[in-house]
């Protein structure tokens, strides 16, 4: 398979992806308008259809390994692709996320994010954003659910070293609840940036649950160290040498 035919491929997946996604949001508004039930039915229809033909279309497949926690837990997930977004939402029962604040005022996704009880940050006002953080955490966990949130603040490209930010540790300390981390290699199939999607085996895995009640310090190192070294694991399945830092990105 040529290079150019794989690029071909993935212009297409990703048109096909936002119509859908425009379909979808437009099928379903009146049922997610009326149930948070169907808001969420709406993106995991979304979310499986993604998943589905990136397989048949770029050759993505995709996979979750360990065990889905299904309770009120803290899942924090390295973060490569738009594609660990969708993995996750589809596999977890009841997830909200927290997302930046810009994406909460886009047509479709803000609309249904909204609708799910999404968590929206301001990035840039870091301590006032971590308290609205923790009120908004607060009253939208009326209703049980897993409350995703990426450590390092955004998407990071394979090889690439960023910091763990507090937030996470902050959320760890006020709901007391266990967390749960979740290692990803998806990208080095669909990279941050750019458009050539690169067939291979993409996973998602969720790791043992850190329990509540550690101090911050400890945990956010832990939380690093576990999600750090599994994702560069997984990494290498796909043939990922830590060495060449960037190369995919």
């Amino acid at each position: 398979m040529t290079l150019a035919f794989q690029y071909l491929r993935s212009l297409l997946y990703m048109i096909q992806i936002y119509v859908a996604m425009l379909v979808l949001g437009i099928v379903f508004a009146p049922y997610a308008l009326m149930s948070k039930n169907g808001a969420r039915q709406a993106c995991k229809t979304y979310a499986r259809w993604a998943i589905w033909s990136a397989r048949w279309m770029v050759g993505i497949r995709c996979e979750v390994r360990g065990p889905v926690p299904k309770g009120e837990v803290i899942v924090a997930a390295k973060h490569q692709s738009f594609l660990d977004i969708l993995v996750i939402f589809n596999a977890l029962p009841q997830a909200k996320f927290i997302m930046k604040r810009e994406l909460m005022w886009t047509p479709i996704i803000g609309v249904y994010s909204k609708r799910l009880g999404c968590i929206p940050v301001n990035r840039g006002k870091r301590g006032a954003a971590i308290a609205q953080m923790v009120k908004d955490v607060a009253r939208e966990f009326s209703e049980p659910g897993q409350l995703v949130i990426y450590p390092q603040g955004t998407r990071v490209a394979p090889g690439v070293q960023k910091p763990y930010k507090v937030g996470s540790g902050v959320l760890y300390e006020e709901l007391k609840q266990p967390c749960v981390p979740v290692a990803t290699n998806v990208g080095m199939l669909w990279p941050r940036t750019g458009l050539l999607r690169k067939p291979g085996l993409g996973v998602v895995e969720f790791l043992e649950p850190i329990p509540q009640g550690k101090p911050r310090d400890i945990f956010m190192a832990e939380l690093e160290s576990q999600i750090e070294a599994r994702s560069d694991a997984l990494m290498a399945e796909l043939g990922f040498d830590k060495d060449e830092l960037r190369r995919i990105d």
